[in-house]
């Protein structure tokens, strides 16, 4: 590591000085990141940690790679989504930066304040009270009592936990203990924040409450790292976002092009493989290829605005071959009006016996953002079994009382297997394109279907 850096180690805060000042000093880089890597040593026996601790030459461990060369660099003001499953090394990198753990090789540059979000309340006494736990918090993060009695207000309003204040820590409901932690991590005023899975703490006013806190520094040009499972979140607040698995990354760029991929990855899709199939025999990618001709004559994606960057993958056991938009005598439309009662049609062919697909469909805005959807898992509806060659036609009848705006529509065949995981068999999202219109004035993204009676008194 490289300059005058102080870490409060297991804390959630670290003071940061300006780091290699000729190489960062009025550039907008934020965080620059060469060569990481991030080794643990793996026992399978605890006496052989203790005998290599002791014994120079006796070596009984194997290597778990956390983080493997990674390289970043983050700009400031960017809010970078960070994807990836469980395990696949998101918490240690921010750790890592944080200052919480310590990398095996490489560099990491900072060039700003680190207020970061990662286990909250690690700085806590729980022998104290809510109110002692402010100063004590605030002295961890290296900050003077004159500058805490300063953000003291905003903090106690923040956390709205009333009397509570006065009484010890451990005496809280968890719900209280997250409102304080959230408090007085958020009252920093950092030039970078780092996040980890802890924007949604509290009850449904708090979380919102986190959130608008949020907004305002995306606002102000901070830097901040958001590591989240919730793709929509992503969506929302990222304009970046980079995926990591098994330590190393394989994603940096579009934030829309990202959520794709990594919704690929956790259904067990190879994303750098988009052609793979997987338990076809040979006679089944032979069928895959030979369209039907019979229903080529009745193609009805071809009446429609088909998307051009379509998004369409699975392991091929069932392919999601047509799709299209009705009115209720059976027209083809493009465009409908908010009120409107439509159907929308798929048509799945089977390339092998499947138990219980699930059909579904999915609109979607431009950003990517799931706006409305169904599938028949979720209103319940019982399938059946379909051999290889079975070709069926699902049909959902809906309104969509949406702003009026341009939409994508998605269609997909997936089932549970029998360890419960979701197989995706065919996703063909953001097939189609679409307008939806509205013959009323409306306020926000939802049409309100509403009856006013008013009279004088």
């Amino acid at each position: 590591m490289e300059g005058d850096r102080c870490y409060f180690t297991k804390h959630l805060f670290i003071k940061v000085e300006e780091i290699n000042k000729d190489e960062l000093k009025n550039n907008d880089i934020a965080i620059k990141i060469d060569h990481l890597y991030k080794n643990y040593k793996m026992f399978h026996r605890k006496r052989d940690r203790l005998l290599e601790t002791i014994i120079p030459k006796y070596e009984k461990h194997s290597v778990f790679t956390a983080i493997n060369d990674m390289n970043l660099e983050i700009k400031k003001g960017e809010v970078l989504g960070i994807l990836g499953k469980n395990g696949a090394g998101k918490s240690t990198l921010l750790k890592m930066i944080t200052g919480v753990v310590v990398p095996t090789s490489g560099t990491i540059k900072i060039n700003g304040k680190i207020s970061s979000l990662l286990e909250l309340g690690t700085a806590f006494n729980p022998d104290l009270t809510g109110y002692e736990n402010i100063y004590q918090h605030g002295q961890v993060m290296g900050l003077s009592n004159e500058e805490i009695k300063e953000k003291e207000k905003a903090i106690i309003e923040f956390a709205d936990i009333g009397d509570h204040l006065s009484q010890p820590v451990k005496t809280y409901s968890s719900g209280m203990f997250a409102r304080l932690a959230f408090a007085c991590a958020i009252n920093v005023n950092p030039d970078i924040l780092i996040v980890d899975e802890v924007l949604s703490v509290g009850d449904m006013a708090f979380q919102l409450k986190c959130f608008k806190k949020f907004e305002e520094f995306k606002k102000a040009g901070k830097t901040i790292l958001f590591v989240t499972h919730s793709v929509s979140d992503v969506l929302k607040q990222c304009n970046r976002a980079i995926i990591i698995s098994k330590g190393e990354k394989i994603f940096d760029g579009n934030v829309k092009e990202g959520v794709e991929r990594y919704k690929k990855i956790i259904v067990g899709i190879d994303p750098d493989n988009k052609d793979k199939i997987e338990d076809l025999d040979s006679d089944d990618l032979k069928d895959l290829e030979i369209k039907n001709e019979t229903l080529d004559k009745e193609n009805w994606k071809e009446h429609f605005i088909q998307n051009k960057e379509i998004s369409d993958y699975g392991n091929g056991n069932a392919e999601v071959i047509d799709y299209g938009i009705f009115d209720k005598n059976g027209n083809y439309i493009n465009g409908f009006d908010n009120s409107d009662r439509i159907i929308l049609k798929s048509k799945i062919k089977f390339n092998t016996e499947v138990d219980e697909p699930i059909f579904t469909m999915t609109l979607k805005d431009f950003h990517g953002n799931d706006i409305a959807g169904t599938n028949t898992n979720i209103e319940k509806k019982i399938t059946g079994i379909y051999k290889k060659g079975d070709i069926v036609v699902c049909e959902f009848k809906v309104k969509f009382p949406v702003a009026p705006g341009k939409y994508t529509l998605s269609f997909s065949c997936t089932r549970y297997n029998d360890k419960n995981d979701l197989e995706v068999l065919n996703r063909k999202y953001d097939a189609l394109l679409v307008e939806i219109t509205s013959k009323k004035d409306m306020v926000g993204m939802i049409k309100l279907d509403t009856d006013i009676d008013f009279y004088k008194i």
